[in-house]
């Protein structure tokens, strides 16, 4: 988390620059980054050229402000909480070659709750996309970690659950893949891979240092109607602890329709299959694998 202050300090500005409605051409730039990155859905955001070359290359600052719909994100390695859900705040560059097909960015992020809880989420992400127009295939190196000091161990019982369910969550690294395939001018198929390492506070109720975690993703679009299914898997890194010969595994399902008037309805479903049972802790199950149904509807202002 140290290493990634300076960064968050630079683009400051970012951030107060997202929470502007961008231009019609500097929207459209936030929103093909964010959709070819990440596989997020469009919210408000502005995109800022700093340079451009003669042979058609160019540098761009993003910001982008979103809410953390309950729709599974294909290439989404974290799976965050439906109920109360997290906006989310991105600030990057973007650069794109003199061959239009290659891009590539870095960003920073945030996830902030506003039910009280005071969980915080901060990431990182470099990356590269290549794009024909008939299909993408896009790979990145990520970071996630929370504020909290990783030498104190968790002493309030009853804690909410973070990132894929765990209380306990410190910090993840995770490398990421996603492709997708244009059907027509208003379908196409996307597809994203995950593989990466979560890290345990001292203390947490699984009596582990490290998970292993995995995500598989499938979605399909066509018009105004997305739907996403992910499938998540974690086990312990190395043998020991209290649960060693544990695996927990879950898949979300969700829909989305995006309205005329720029707002959205999702319904769906987070741990809509689970497997690996949850462990009976004096603060709970962990990590919360309970089936979370939702109606979500936001309103782009």
């Amino acid at each position: 988390m140290r290493r990634l202050l300076p960064l968050l300090t630079l683009l400051m500005p970012l951030a107060a620059a997202g929470q502007a409605l961008g231009g019609g051409d500097a929207q459209t730039q936030a929103e093909r980054l964010r959709a070819q990155a990440a596989g997020q859905p469009a919210g408000s955001g502005t995109a800022t050229p700093l340079w451009r070359g003669a042979d058609g290359s160019r540098l761009d600052l993003t910001a982008t402000r979103q809410p953390a719909d309950g729709l599974p994100q294909t290439g989404t390695p974290l799976a965050f909480p439906v109920v109360n859900g997290p906006e989310v705040f991105s600030s990057g560059v973007q650069y794109d070659g003199s061959d239009p097909r290659l891009q590539m960015h870095a960003q920073v992020n945030q996830h902030s709750w506003v039910d009280g809880h005071g969980t915080r989420v901060f990431g990182s992400e470099v990356g590269a996309t290549y794009d024909t127009g008939r299909y993408s295939l896009g790979l990145s190196v990520g970071a996630n970690s929370t504020p909290r000091s990783p030498t104190l161990p968790r002493v309030l019982p009853g804690a909410a659950p973070g990132p894929n369910g765990l209380a306990d969550f410190d910090s993840s690294t995770q490398l990421n893949a996603r492709g997708r395939l244009a059907l027509d001018g208003r379908s196409g198929i996307d597809l994203g891979a995950s593989v990466g390492r979560i890290r345990l506070l001292p203390g947490n109720a699984l009596g582990l240092t490290s998970l292993d975690q995995k995500a598989l993703s499938f979605g399909i679009d066509h018009g105004p109607l997305s739907g996403a299914i992910v499938g998540r898997t974690m086990q312990p890194t190395l043998p020991g602890g209290l649960n060693a010969d544990r695996r927990w595994n879950s898949i979300d399902l969700g829909v989305t329709w995006r309205l005329p008037w720029q707002g959205s309805l999702s319904i769906g479903a987070q741990n809509l299959w689970s497997s690996g049972g949850s462990v009976n802790t004096p603060s709970g199950p962990e990590p919360d694998q309970s089936r979370t149904p939702y109606v979500q509807y936001h309103q782009d202002l």
